[in-house]
């Protein structure tokens, strides 16, 4: 199984394709009742690794004859033939030459029936969408929904542009399942119409992840969401009491913890390879280099502007209020043409404030994202919080720099002396978590 395939397949490709996250899992794992098919299927997957185990052992103890059932006796070359002659007399029908057996009807070793995939439907088709569908592309993929419809469709079966590589044949079962599977633009139409789903996939931007999740549980669907699990901690405990209400199998994507590099990490602090731990330091530099953060909001300088503050993208004053001035007006020059086709009013979702489209980077955006804690946190503390068995922590300190900021003008209606205030809307550039 691949680093980024999420676990929600067949268990021929993965002893246990709903769990082996441990504490990353998005709630509680219920046994699924006996019940609906789409039920009997997440079951047959649910294996934990020592029943897989168990299962590998009695089938090699079923298929191996004993000792005691093999004969011993020698078997003539001419004996062998004469044999094989009777047996291929004996399968003559009625005259008829024998007949030959489709593999589909013989099954046998990692092969799973066509009943026994999951209907699925994925939700959210950038980058990490499109690679789980892609590790997913075995299944049958019958919904796929984006609020940029044209981007899911580049996205999946190219831009057109000439290129020399040629696609992996799971792109290409991908593309050939996403031509017949059908579209959406909103994941409530696809709930609503898909009553075939057994399982959804969402991997859109932080802010929707809970939102999408929760209807899909609702309606009685196993759900795979990516990392980070949700925008908030109470999201988070909603979930678990819906997975455990709805009795669905649920499981957070996290690709560092399935990669080579997280279980080494693991293995040699178990095996004390680097001595007692005491304390760890974890870095990442993404607020520095892959997106910004401490960004004010795009807008346009008021006409009253006094000097400092003047109009344009241009720094007039050193003030930490003129550097905000001319970086909000440089954000709000930008093109802030949406994108053909791209439904702005989905992707706010459950966002209060109907904010203007811009086309920066979403995560360092407190509407949308958690900010590189969310992003790298789920990678790079998983490994310490994996190897040393870690619980919850009993006190959190956290500084930082500034937040990026949007300024709340003085309603007409509020007094004199009333002055206007600073609405937080991009994480910091810096902080410092201690736990």
């Amino acid at each position: 199984m691949s680093a980024h395939e999420p676990r929600i397949q067949r268990c021929a490709r993965a002893a246990s394709p709903f769990s082996y996250a441990s504490n990353h899992d998005i709630a509680a794992q219920p046994s699924v009742n006996q019940g609906s098919a789409a039920e009997s299927r997440a079951r047959r997957r649910r294996l934990s690794p020592v029943d897989a185990r168990a299962r590998v052992r009695y089938c090699h103890a079923a298929d191996s004859p004993t000792e005691a059932h093999v004969s011993k006796k020698k078997v003539s070359r001419r004996r062998f033939l004469n044999d094989a002659a009777k047996a291929s007399a004996s399968i003559v029908v009625a005259g008829h030459l024998p007949m030959i057996v489709p593999r589909h009807v013989l099954g046998g070793p990692g092969y799973t029936a066509p009943s026994n995939l999951l209907n699925i439907g994925i939700v959210g088709v950038g980058g990490m969408g499109s690679g789980n569908a892609e590790a997913l592309s075995a299944e049958n993929l019958v919904a796929f929904c984006d609020v940029d419809p044209l981007y899911m469709e580049r996205n999946i079966m190219g831009d057109g542009r000439p290129t020399t590589r040629e696609p992996s044949p799971e792109r290409v079962a991908l593309r050939t399942k996403f031509q017949k599977a059908n579209k959406y633009a909103d994941f409530r139409e696809m709930l609503a119409k898909q009553k075939d789903l057994d399982a959804v996939l969402v991997a859109t931007p932080d802010h929707m992840h809970a939102v999408i999740a929760a209807a899909a549980m609702r309606a009685k669907k196993h759900v795979y969401v990516q990392k980070p699990l949700t925008w908030s901690v109470y999201e988070s405990r909603l979930l678990r009491r819906l997975a455990k209400e709805n009795k669905v199998v649920t499981q957070m994507g996290n690709q560092g913890h399935s990669r080579e590099g997280t279980r080494r990490i693991v293995e040699w602090v178990r095996a004390g390879v680097i001595g007692d731990i005491n304390e760890v330091h974890i870095f990442t530099d993404r607020p520095a280099r892959f997106w910004a953060q401490g960004l004010p909001r795009p807008a346009a300088p008021p006409a009253n502007a006094p000097q400092g503050l003047a109009p344009g993208a241009v720094l007039r004053s050193g003030t930490v209020g003129g550097v905000n001035s001319a970086l909000r007006t440089a954000l709000n020059n930008a093109d802030v043409t949406p994108p053909a086709g791209l439904r702005w009013d989905l992707y706010l979702g459950p966002v209060a404030e109907d904010i203007p489209y811009h086309p920066f980077t979403w995560r360092g955006w407190t509407d949308f994202g958690c900010g590189a804690l969310g992003d790298m946190g789920a990678h790079l503390i998983d490994q310490a919080y994996w190897a040393l068995d870690l619980t919850q922590p009993t006190s959190i300190e956290a500084t930082s720099s500034l937040f990026g900021t949007m300024t709340i003008p003085v309603p007409p209606s509020a007094p004199p002396e009333a002055r206007p205030t600073q609405q937080q809307v991009s994480f910091p550039m810096a902080s410092t978590v201690h736990y």
